[in-house]
C-alpha cells in the first residue's frame, strides 16, 4: 500500500516556477512608453493610429521600430527609432516621482519566493529598461534571472522567450506559469505550451486573454495556495 502511494506521488502535478511579464503585470509602465513614443513618432513626423499602436503591445522596441519603417517607408532606421524612443523614455521615468509597481504584484512576487517558487522575468522590454526597474523598485533578491526579448531574434507572440524562460528556471515547461497582460504575450504562452493568467486589468486597452488558461483582475486570485490548487486540477 506504501509503495502504491509514493508511486503516484510523482505523477502530481506541481507549479514550480512562475514566468512574469514586467510592463502591465509588474509595473504599469504603458503611459510612459505611450508618451515616449508619441514624443519619437512627432520627431519622424508620423501618425500612428490607435489601432496600429495596440497592436504592439508586448513586442520588443526593436521589432516595433522596424515596423514602422516598412509601414511609413521611412529613411530613418529601426535602430534610429530606438535610440529617440528610449532618450524620450529615459527622461520621462527619470522625473516621474508617482510611477510605481501595480497594486498587489509585490504581495504576490513575495508569496511566491517565500513558498519556494523560482520566479522568472519573460519581458519584451529591453535590458538596460529592465534593470531600471528591477533597481528602482529592488526585485532582483526575488528572482532568479531575467529575460529580454530585445537580445533574442523573434518577439512576442512568438515563445522563444518563455521557452528560454523556463529552461533558465530549471523545471520542465509543464511546471511552469506565464502572467501576462497582452494578446501577444499570452498567444507566446500558449505557444510554448506554458499554462498562462492573463491579466486584465483597468491598465489594460483592447486584449485579448481567450487563449488564457483563465484571466484574473486581482493577484489575490492567484495567491500561492489558490493558484497551486488550481494548477493541480489541470
Amino acid at each position: 500500500m506504501v509503495l502504491i502511494i509514493l508511486s503516484s506521488r510523482k505523477f502530481l502535478k506541481m507549479l514550480k516556477a512562475i514566468i512574469f511579464d514586467m510592463d502591465g503585470v509588474i509595473v504599469n509602465s504603458e503611459p510612459l512608453h505611450h508618451a515616449a513614443y508619441h514624443k519619437m513618432f512627432k520627431e519622424v513626423n508620423i501618425k500612428v493610429s490607435d489601432e496600429l499602436y495596440e497592436s504592439f503591445t508586448g513586442q520588443s522596441t526593436i521589432n516595433i521600430c522596424k515596423k514602422l519603417c516598412d509601414i511609413f517607408q521611412l529613411k530613418e532606421t529601426p535602430e534610429y527609432l530606438v535610440s529617440l524612443k528610449r532618450k524620450h523614455y529615459e527622461y520621462i521615468f527619470d522625473n516621474d516621482k508617482d510611477f510605481d509597481l501595480i497594486d498587489g504584484v509585490l504581495d504576490l512576487i513575495k508569496d511566491y519566493h517565500t513558498n519556494g517558487l523560482t520566479l522568472v522575468l519573460g519581458s519584451s522590454a529591453s535590458m538596460p529598461g529592465i534593470e531600471r526597474i528591477f533597481k528602482r523598485f529592488d526585485l532582483d533578491k526575488y528572482f532568479k534571472a531575467k529575460l529580454s526579448g530585445a537580445d533574442l531574434k523573434a518577439s512576442k507572440p512568438h515563445p522563444e522567450i518563455f521557452i528560454k524562460a523556463a529552461e533558465t528556471s530549471g523545471y520542465k515547461t509543464s511546471e511552469c506559469m506565464v502572467i501576462e497582460d497582452s494578446t501577444n504575450g499570452v498567444k507566446a504562452a500558449v505557444a510554448a505550451n506554458i499554462f498562462c493568467v492573463g491579466y486584465n486589468s483597468f491598465h489594460s486597452k483592447n486584449q485579448d486573454y481567450s487563449e488564457a488558461n483563465f484571466t484574473i483582475t486581482d493577484f489575490k486570485e492567484i495567491s500561492f495556495n489558490k493558484i497551486q490548487k488550481r494548477f493541480k486540477a489541470v
